[in-house]
């Protein structure tokens, strides 16, 4: 088997993973129609932590960190879990298409921009060029040239925010891999935290009333953490391993396909110009920041040679 055809059955792992991951949030929506959203952010990760476990199993997963490592992931559990409140807080207000292209189109400019202030990253003029348009395609996706400080409502304000929260996240997230932990092990648990801080957030509300919740929420909740959660994790973080980490960053522009297209298809949601050059500009963004460090590396490797 060739170095091509053996990548290829990653790529199709990766698309998988990235449409499912943009199907939880129009089944997020349907989701947080027939609960609330205490109750729905504590079954879709109690859920993931209990099927990540043979998985973890399965593919011998070293479970070992140490105590800033461990302290990285505690934090970043925690950060997970008010994201998983807003995450279901938003979309029960807003549209889950709009939802699903702006956390995505969003979250790693920011990433980007928290690197360079807080972690001091160097950056080249192409990198600076791309933030700038990543800072555009950002205005674009939130209408400011259009609406102005519109977007400071209810619709979207949950959906910054989590855009907003996930970029902190995967910076811890990178600091804990840095520090040699393992990705299915950092997700187990940061699953786990999660699942236990929404928990107590979930108990005011009887989440464990199973008979008062109907099948659409329990069928929509299953796909979340299962599919879209523990599997697709899994999916990305092995297909990742085998494309790079730029390339499996580029396919994170996929999610929106799949939240703008079942959030027309169940929803009948208008799918904006706006959303679509927003997000256009966002992902011409992410490839020019990464692009440079390939050609870097290219020449280094060329260099050693």
């Amino acid at each position: 088997m060739t170095n091509t055809e053996n990548k290829t059955k990653y790529f199709i792992g990766m698309i998988v993973a990235m449409l499912f991951w943009g199907f939880a949030w129009t089944s997020g929506k349907a989701t947080a129609e027939h609960s609330n959203a205490e109750v729905a952010a504590f079954w879709r990760y109690a859920i993931s932590f209990l099927s990540v476990i043979p998985i973890i199993w399965y593919m011998k997963t070293p479970l070992k960190a140490d105590k800033i490592g461990l302290i990285y992931m505690i934090l970043a559990g925690l950060l997970i879990s008010f994201f998983n409140y807003l995450f279901f807080a938003g979309l029960s207000h807003g549209q889950a298409g709009y939802g699903g292209t702006i956390v995505t189109a969003i979250s790693p400019i920011i990433t980007y921009i928290l690197s360079i202030v807080i972690m001091k990253t160097e950056v080249s003029n192409r990198q600076i060029i791309a933030l700038l348009i990543g800072i555009f395609g950002t205005f674009i996706l939130l209408k400011i040239p259009f609406e102005g400080l519109g977007f400071l409502n209810i619709n979207s304000s949950y959906f910054l925010a989590c855009a907003l929260v996930w970029s902190v996240v995967t910076i811890f997230a990178q600091k804990a891999g840095k520090r040699g932990v393992d990705p299915m092990f950092y997700t187990f648990v940061v699953f786990g935290i999660t699942a236990v801080t929404n928990m107590i957030f979930a108990l005011p509300y009887h989440p464990f009333a199973l008979a008062s919740f109907d099948s659409v929420f329990w069928w929509n909740i299953m796909f979340i953490g299962l599919l879209a959660g523990t599997f697709s994790t899994a999916l990305f973080f092995i297909s990742a391993s085998h494309l790079g980490a730029h390339q499996a960053g580029v396919f994170m522009f996929i999610v929106p396909v799949g939240a703008i297209v079942s959030s027309w298809f169940f929803y009948g949601e208008h799918i904006m110009l706006s959303t679509i050059v927003g997000c256009m500009l966002s992902f011409v963004a992410v490839i020019l920041f990464n692009t440079k460090r390939r050609l870097r590396r290219a020449k280094i490797i060329q260099g050693d040679i």
